[in-house]
C-alpha cells in the first residue's frame, strides 16, 4: 500500500497485544467474560512506552482485578490480515480478588476441563491450550481473518 500524495510505502499499521494464561494453585484458569466475545483470557492492547510483559500484568489487573507475576512467554499468534500480533504469557495470581470490569461481564477461576469448554471465540481456546503444553513453547502461529 502507498500514500498516492507521496508513492511512499505507507507506514505498517499493527496492534500488539498481551494476554496471560493464568493458572492458580488448585490448577484453575483465570477467565474473564467480555461482552463481544464470551468467556476469554484477560489482554489487551500494549500502550505505548510500556513493555509487551508490562501490559499482560496491567490488562489481567484492570480486567479481572487480580495481581499477577508472569512466569513464563508461550508464543506469538500473528493476524495477518487484521494486523494484530497477540503475545501470551503463563502467570500465577499474587493477589487481588476477582473483579469485574467494564471490559469483563464476570471473572473467575474455573477448573481447567471447564473453563476450556467455557472459551468459544475463535482460536482463543487453541492459545490457551498451546501455552498448557510447555513442549509447545515458544511458538509463531499466523493466521488469516477479518
Amino acid at each position: 500500500m502507498t500514500n498516492e500524495l507521496t508513492k511512499r510505502p505507507a507506514p505498517p499499521k499493527h496492534i500488539v497485544s498481551a494476554a496471560a494464561i493464568v493458572l492458580n494453585d488448585r490448577n484453575e484458569l483465570l477467565l474473564i467474560r467480555g461482552p463481544r466475545r464470551g468467556w476469554e483470557m484477560p489482554g489487551g492492547q500494549v500502550e505505548e512506552g510500556e513493555s509487551i510483559r508490562e501490559a499482560a500484568i496491567r490488562e489481567t489487573s484492570e480486567e479481572s482485578g487480580i495481581l499477577i507475576e508472569i512466569t513464563g512467554f508461550c508464543g506469538i499468534y500473528q493476524n495477518v490480515k487484521g494486523g494484530i500480533c497477540n503475545t501470551l504469557f503463563t502467570g500465577r495470581p499474587i493477589g487481588g480478588t476477582p473483579t469485574t470490569s467494564e471490559e469483563s461481564l464476570e471473572v473467575g477461576f474455573f477448573p481447567l476441563p471447564e473453563a476450556l469448554s467455557m472459551v468459544t471465540w475463535k482460536n482463543f481456546r487453541d492459545r490457551i491450550e498451546m501455552c498448557l503444553q510447555s513442549d509447545s513453547s515458544p511458538f509463531f502461529i499466523e493466521f488469516n481473518t477479518d
